[in-house]
């Protein structure tokens, strides 16, 4: 259920419903309060208020990031002309509630702002993950293959656990020591859980061959700092014909590194596939 801060929407000279941004608390499955954002972007209604022929576009965003952030509302600037944008924040993150499981139950956060999308009159959903959140959105599909419609996963891990690079080694303290979590908490705004995964979710590249058939396409940078070029390898292989891979020269890690060149690209491809 959203509580949200719309209002009746105001109408064009031809009496077309024009529908404004609005804000929203969300409440997931599990009851944790997740802060989200609707920009109709481009979207065009028809005269029951109800959108036609653009897709919604759910972007689910890196650990640390939330939904205020200026590289997050870059993001969804560069979607708007392929559709109407849901933004939030993942738990633990900005003003949502409770505590980051860095990916874990944030695919309950993910599933609310997908269904905030529907419950807004969207029929065609596509969902796009950065780094944390592009692990979120593979496990999302997987679990609820009829909730999405075009699946986009940037800068994702393959497996859990991994240490081989020192970003990913600072990551680890971050969220494994307590000084680390207070470093999270007031160095970066994120507060993190402190318990670990019981039980470990299922893996990014475990997910992949269960979202088929929805489309699926996964983009990396081969400068990216976190996770070398195996990673999106491994998930295109799990993904077979079913997947896409975009391998990016000069690209670094995530949303901060997506040029708007990239982005537009991105929002041209959900837009063929779940428009």
């Amino acid at each position: 259920m959203a509580r949200s801060t719309d209002r009746p929407h105001p109408e064009t000279a031809s009496g077309t419903p024009v529908r404004r941004p609005s804000r929203t608390f969300l409440r997931t499955s599990d009851g944790v309060t997740i802060d989200g954002v609707y920009d109709p972007g481009a979207a065009v209604y028809d005269a029951s208020g109800t959108p036609s022929g653009h897709p919604v576009f759910v972007v689910a965003h890196g650990f640390t990031g939330a939904v205020d952030r200026p590289h997050i509302r870059r993001v969804a600037q560069a979607f708007a002309p392929y559709g109407a944008v849901v933004t939030f924040s993942f738990r633990g993150h900005g003003a949502s509630g409770g505590r980051s499981t860095v990916g874990d139950r944030e695919v309950f956060d993910l599933a609310a702002a997908v269904r905030w999308a529907r419950e807004l009159g969207h029929a065609r959903v596509g969902t796009v993950g950065f780094s944390m959140g592009g692990s979120v959105v593979l496990r999302h599909a997987a679990l609820h293959p009829s909730e999405t419609d075009a699946v986009v996963s940037v800068s994702a891990p393959a497996r859990w656990y991994y240490r081989g690079t020192a970003p990913m080694r600072r990551l680890h303290w971050l969220v494994t020591r307590p000084e680390g979590r207070i470093v999270g908490r007031y160095g970066f705004g994120t507060r993190i859980h402190h318990r670990d995964w019981n039980p470990v979710p299922l893996s990014p590249v475990e997910a992949v061959p269960r979202i088929a058939p929805t489309p699926l396409l996964i983009v990396h940078g081969e400068a990216d700092g976190y996770f070398p070029l195996d990673h999106p390898k491994m998930l295109a292989a799990a993904a077979g014909d079913q997947g896409e891979l975009w391998l990016e020269p000069e690209m670094g890690h995530a949303e901060h590194a997506a040029g708007d060149e990239l982005l537009a690209r991105i929002g041209e491809w959900v837009a063929g596939r779940a428009g």
